[in-house]
């Protein structure tokens, strides 16, 4: 049973990371299985037309001498390759007549709240004072549970403050030291960001956490979290260790209740076969409840004694948002803007309003324009509204009515923005939502919640699922183990997690180079000018890659030229038939950094292939087919021709394709030469020709009903072509649409 690797860890969120950073700078080997292709988890950015958007950072607290993550940021170098930039305030808060910026500073904060409620001042100190204390004793409480019961008796002595917050809940202890009900809202402004109910947040995690944020300040990572995420993957390939992406854990070996490896298998490639890996310990960063079902029965029902009672957090909804121009032009001064619901009057209402209608209910919006947070390009900017979101109001909507509900719920919210900033919305360049059901369909979170287990005071501190889990050489690291969620708790548990298992590890690590075969990194064979414009790659095809006429792949540049604003992958529909030897794609050429390094490769420079995804494919059914095609949208036409051919089959096929000219027009001369049966090809140059509408449909295909369709283009492009064949009563069902835009 080789043991190649000192750990395995599964998942690669920071959590994960952080604790493989860690046991790689001690010398061990480890190997990290990340099932989605980005590394990160919820601390990770996507490309949208010009913008880089953050998923999951709004602010990271601290990052001051009494920040456990300043030691933490040290030891893995974190300091010297992460920039970070400082946040000009905590928050504004506003709604039902409130008003009110938090400063940062414990002084500063104190001071501002005392004016604004001059009668509360024992109230604020005492909050602010005691929530600081309860910060600086959590460093030193005894981590190990054996160590806790041992000094049990001893720790209301040792640790009189944090004792006494692990007795009670957040608003039990507001309402207990505070009268004014707007002053208590404000106090428990990033609630959100932690819990969705005062009642019942653990005081332990609100204090510690918000005295972070209160006496270090708030900080944002510069060019977004997926920074952060990638140095620290970094890390573990630099010092002899292994990330694999898009690699899902199958099974957690075990051998006399021991855990001793990991079967996984590609997450994208079925037909790629299975592996094993065996290792002195396992971290699982993966969600626990997940873990619980990678386990066999016995050690799986041991597990499930700890966990399965354990409430879980609520998700995040959060829209997106790329602008024409930076918000601060329009006269907003605040990162980070927390509006309350009109039904919002004490502490009480707060966990109806965050499950309550979406005209009403809290929302924070983050304005990354008050920063240099380099994810626009100059005069642009970004941002973000993020509220609580529950999976159940998702799960059950089919795909229609779930992007309905998505686009209703972005237009009330964008009304509500408008009326605390007004010309916001005219701004708005491209916008798009994740609710639970997003966040859940990425990292496998069940319920769609980033943040594990709530912080409810029973499942907080000394409650809160240790590091070590009741199956030996099996460790907890990230936001469902002991401290708890959040950015900082991850990285706070990968940490603990890394030194407690470097601790229990045979110190003979293996100091042989170790790497396993990626078959996914494959070579450029060739690129071609195929149009004006328009290039096609010929790449080698992975060993094992199988795929169906109209998937895509997700394609990764190894070392890119340029890395500005983008990343370094786009997903591309295959041009390639299965049958073929090697993979093609097309991709039009512009100014971003992925497409400039494209244009500046030379053969043989390595890619790695993520796939095969996606279900736009050929129907079953036997009635002829429509595919209406805009721009570079031409790709995944093309092997679909070629399996209608092999399958010979008779019915009808009509290609509309729509370019500015001809010489816009990808493989034109192709499909004039195309010999399939029934095929008639029908380019429209809308530089000269109208553009494709109902009329011009219905002079064609003469009973739009006859046939099925195959839509791929811009939004703009797909909507227009979608409501056609609706006016023209054809099936929902009988439509097909790719969404490359």
């Amino acid at each position: 049973m080789s043991k190649e690797f000192d750990v395995i860890i599964i998942g690669g969120g920071l959590g994960g990371l952080t604790a493989g950073a860690t046991l790689s700078k001690q010398g061990k080997k480890v190997l990290l299985l990340e099932q989605h292709y980005i590394a990160g988890g919820c601390a990770t950015t996507f490309k949208r037309k010009e913008f880089i958007l953050e998923v999951g950072l709004h602010e990271l607290d601290g990052l001051y001498e009494k920040d456990s993550k300043q030691d933490i940021f040290k030891f893995l170098e974190v300091d010297k390759h992460v920039e970070f930039v400082q946040i000009p305030e905590l928050f504004r808060l506003k709604g039902n007549g409130i008003d009110f910026t938090h400063p940062h500073g414990q002084e500063a904060a104190a001071l501002a709240l005392i004016e604004k409620f001059p009668n509360e001042e024992k109230g604020i100190r005492s909050c602010l004072e005691f929530m600081d204390k309860v910060f600086t004793e959590i460093p030193k409480f005894p981590r190990e549970r054996w160590v806790q019961l041992l000094l049990y008796p001893m720790l209301p002595l040792l640790y009189p403050n944090t004792v006494k917050a692990a007795k009670t809940n957040l608003g039990d202890w507001l309402d207990k030291h505070i009268a004014d009900d707007e002053l208590k809202i404000i106090m428990q402004a990033m609630l959100l960001y932690y819990h969705d109910d005062p009642y019942s947040m653990s005081m332990t995690y609100f204090s510690a956490a918000q005295a972070s944020y209160i006496g270090g300040g708030g900080y944002f990572v510069k060019g977004g979290s997926q920074n952060l995420s990638n140095y620290l993957k970094s890390v573990i390939e630099q010092s002899g260790g292994q990330v694999l992406l898009g690699k899902k854990a199958s099974e957690i070996i075990t051998k006399d209740g021991k855990a001793i490896g990991v079967k996984f298998k590609d997450n994208f490639n079925e037909a790629a076969p299975e592996t094993s890996q065996f290792a002195q310990a396992i971290i699982a960063n993966a969600a626990v409840p997940l873990v619980k079902d990678l386990l066999p029965p016995a050690e799986s029902e041991k597990l499930g004694k700890k966990i399965d009672a354990l409430e879980k957090y609520c998700a995040l909804l959060t829209v997106y948002i790329g602008f024409k121009k930076e918000v601060k032009d329009l006269g907003n001064k605040h990162y980070s803007t927390f509006v309350v619901g009109d039904d919002v009057k004490t502490l009480h209402d707060i966990k109806a309003n965050n499950l309550g209608d979406w005209k009403n209910r809290n929302f924070v919006f983050v304005d990354y324009s008050q920063v240099d947070s380099k994810l626009a390009p100059q005069g642009k900017s970004v941002g973000v509204i993020c509220a609580a979101d529950y999976l159940t109001d998702w799960d059950k909507l089919d795909k229609e009515a779930y992007a309905s509900r998505k686009e209703e719920v972005a237009q009330i919210l964008f009304k509500r923005l408008e009326k605390e900033i007004p010309g916001i919305c005219e701004q708005i360049e491209y916008y798009e939502v994740g609710t639970s059901k997003t966040v859940q369909r990425y990292t496998l979170n069940p319920g769609g919640t980033p943040y594990g287990f709530a912080q409810t005071p029973k499942q907080s501190g000394m409650g809160r699922l240790p590091l070590k889990s009741p199956i030996k050489n099996l460790y907890f690291a990230g936001a469902w183990s002991m401290p708890g969620g959040g950015f900082t708790g991850a990285i706070i548990s990968g940490f603990l997690c890394g030194n407690t298992v470097n601790k229990r590890l045979n110190k003979n690590s293996n100091t042989q180079p170790v790497k396993l075969v990626d078959d996914r990194i494959v070579k450029l064979i060739s690129k071609t000018v195929i149009a004006e414009n328009t290039l096609e790659l010929r790449i080698e095809k992975p060993k094992g890659f199988e795929y169906i006429a109209g998937q895509y792949a997700v394609l990764e540049i190894l070392d890119p030229a340029h890395r500005e604003l983008d990343t370094s992958f786009r997903s591309l529909s295959m041009v390639s038939h299965p049958d073929e030897d090697e993979l093609r794609f097309s991709m039009r050429l512009s100014n971003t950094s992925f497409k400039q390094s494209i244009n500046q490769l030379a053969a043989q420079h390595q890619f790695r292939v993520f796939g095969p995804m996606g279900d736009f494919l050929l129907s079953d059914n036997k009635k002829g087919i429509v595919f209406l095609i805009s721009g570079i949208g031409i790709t995944p036409v093309l092997p679909f021709l070629k399996e209608l051919e092999k399958s010979k089959f008779d019915q009808p096929v009509f290609l509309f394709y729509s370019n500015k000219t001809s010489d816009e027009a990808a493989y034109h001369e192709t499909f004039k030469a195309a010999t399939l049966l029934s095929f008639q090809y029908i380019p429209v140059f809308t530089k000269i020709d109208s553009r494709i509408n109902n009329e011009f449909l219905q002079a064609k295909l003469k009973d739009l009903t006859a046939f099925d369709y195959y839509v791929v283009g811009t939004k703009g492009f797909l909507n227009s072509m979608k409501a056609i064949l609706l006016q023209n009563n054809v099936p929902l069902e009988n439509i097909k649409i790719d969404d490359f835009g």
